[in-house]
């Protein structure tokens, strides 16, 4: 039985590296591959249909005129953004919440941000997608398609 312990746990030891190995490997198959969450995000959020000029006023709503600090103090952003919704029934609905649940949302996110993040048009994307997922995990109904920059000042105090 002496010769034979060292034999076992050799083998033992054997099938545990085995099996740690394999179940390494199988979850390292089965990962999702980095980034396809954000995909599937973007890919729920689908692209706007192509709308008339008169069905287009009819889901877009705007907000003009928002004037406030970035995370960086010495800067201040004046910043207006058109909202195209998916439905008229979701416009109604953003009109009456705009000035005390979105634009709240906007403030704080601009408060968040860094000058330098705002830059060029990839910038100005990330802020509207951020913008985008937040408001619409606030509205009561419907949900926004599209947040576009109509009008964009940034400047140091």
């Amino acid at each position: 039985m002496k010769k034979m312990a060292p034999w076992l746990i050799t083998m033992l030891l054997a099938i545990t590296l085995i099996v740690m190995a394999a179940f390494l490997l199988v979850h390292q198959i089965t990962k999702p591959a980095p980034g396809n969450e954000i995909n599937a995000a973007v890919q729920n959020i689908g692209q706007p249909a192509h709308l008339s000029a008169d069905e287009l006023v009819k889901v877009t709503s705007t907000i003009d005129g928002i004037k406030t600090n970035l995370s960086d103090p010495n800067y201040v952003v004046i910043i207006n953004f058109a909202f195209q919704l998916d439905r008229d029934v979701s416009k109604e609905a953003f009109d009456k919440i705009k000035d005390f649940k979105i634009k709240p949302i906007i403030v704080k996110t601009l408060a968040d941000t860094k000058p330098e993040d705002l830059n060029g048009a990839k910038g100005k994307d990330n802020l509207s997608t951020k913008l985008l997922n937040l408001i619409n995990n606030s509205l009561p109904e419907g949900k926004v398609i599209q947040i576009d920059i109509t009008d964009y000042i940034i400047s140091p105090i």
